[in-house]
């Protein structure tokens, strides 16, 4: 199988079982909502309510978390309210709004992968 089919079938795997989990019926959850879940997991935070401005935090926490093993950020450490921050080690290259997309979804699946949410 390719690699591209097969990432294909991975993400649609994530979308469907946290779509089914997460969104109650609603439509499927989008690249961003899955970013913004995978930042309320690794704040560990999960029944807390968020303003605006912590929900972008806990979007760059996932987006570092996700770009972590790409080499793009390393973990520094966490702060006294329990909020993990990174460092960037190496800037990311110039993306196409596609390619950014792709990249996207391979950490994405990559993350469940290593947490055997997917097979």
């Amino acid at each position: 199988m390719s690699r591209d089919i097969q990432l294909k079938e991975r993400w649609e795997k994530v979308v469907s079982l946290l779509s089914h989990q997460f969104a109650e019926g609603d439509d499927n959850l989008d690249l961003d909502s899955i970013i913004y879940l995978i930042g309320v997991q690794e704040l560990g935070k999960v029944h807390n309510k968020f303003k605006k401005d912590e929900k972008l935090n806990l979007m760059h926490i996932a987006i570092c978390r996700l770009l972590e093993p790409y080499g793009f950020y390393e973990f520094d450490y966490f702060d006294s309210e329990g909020w993990p921050h990174y460092k960037v080690k190496e800037e990311l290259p110039p993306l196409k709004a596609g390619e950014q997309s792709v990249l996207m979804k391979e950490a994405i699946v990559n993350y469940f992968l290593e947490r055997e949410f997917i097979d």
